[in-house]
């Protein structure tokens, strides 16, 4: 058996595991862990468990600490000039004119590595922007690449729904999304409807996916031949929340009508 606790370094940023390493932690406890950015302050969502051994794929870093108020304020510090920056970065950008778009910087916990977040519609050389901040911040700086979905995650804003972005607020990693789960919710192909403030296939398609494509197979499909309480009728559609069909009977009348009154006719074999 091997000891493990879940450590997260952002609100719905993806959950790390380290080795507990003895100390006694508690889910929301505050600890210092060595990763490859060097001294980071994380949070503890997963409290200290024990899994088969050969769970783990590799060796656990462990944790090295529980965090001090000192660490607390130390983190805080360097958050607060983060800001001063992303100014001073966005001048160099502008200067050397580079066609990129600056979107954050995060300093480690130690202060030894500054990492900036940016992102762009074609490839960047910015090794003399490199060059240039090594000798502004006197730190280990790295530039770091974003797509669309993982922009809107650090950026953050608002959904169609009117709420906080789903993946900045609670989603930890980001599930595939297929034009195919709109079309098997009845939604409007139009990308302009369908799409999020990424410009990618809106992530909720996939909360409902799954009950919709269930609750489809119980229905019987266009075209199919039924009988119901009212006649025999051709199938036009349906409503799988509500588990209605919606027939054209023969006397051309469309009636809605549950699941439950719905009986699909078996096709004759054809004789040879």
């Amino acid at each position: 058996m091997a000891d493990i606790v879940g450590i997260r370094f952002k609100k719905a940023g993806k959950v790390y595991y380290f080795d507990p390493a003895g100390i006694d932690l508690e889910v929301n406890d505050y600890v210092v862990v060595q990763t490859a950015r060097g001294l980071e302050l994380g949070r503890v969502v997963i409290a200290p468990t024990q899994v088969v051994a050969n769970e783990v794929t590799e060796p656990l870093k462990p944790v090295v600490r529980k965090a001090e108020p000192e660490d607390i304020k130390k983190a805080q510090d360097f958050e607060d000039r983060e800001g001063e920056a992303l100014v001073e970065c966005g001048k160099l950008i502008a200067r050397l004119k580079l066609p990129m778009k600056l979107l954050g910087a995060e300093y480690n916990l130690d202060g030894s590595r500054l990492t900036f977040f940016f992102s762009a519609s074609e490839r960047v050389d910015f090794r003399e922007l490199v060059r240039e901040l090594n000798k502004r911040f006197k730190v280990r700086v790295e530039l770091r690449q974003l797509g669309p979905r993982d922009e809107a995650k650090l950026v953050g804003g608002f959904g169609r729904c009117g709420r906080p972005l789903c993946c900045m607020n609670f989603l930890t990693e980001f599930s595939p999304v297929s034009i195919r789960m709109a079309k098997e919710q009845d939604l409007p192909l139009n990308p302009l409807k369908i799409s999020g403030v990424c410009g990618r296939l809106l992530c909720c398609l996939t909360y409902e996916s799954e009950q919709y494509h269930a609750m489809k197979a119980k229905l019987p499909k266009p075209g199919q031949r039924v009988t119901t309480p009212m006649g025999t009728a051709n199938v036009v559609g349906g409503n799988p929340l509500k588990e209605t069909v919606l027939v054209e009977l023969d006397s051309q009348a469309t009636v809605e009508l549950p699941l439950s009154d719905i009986t699909v006719e078996k096709k004759t074999p054809d004789k040879g």
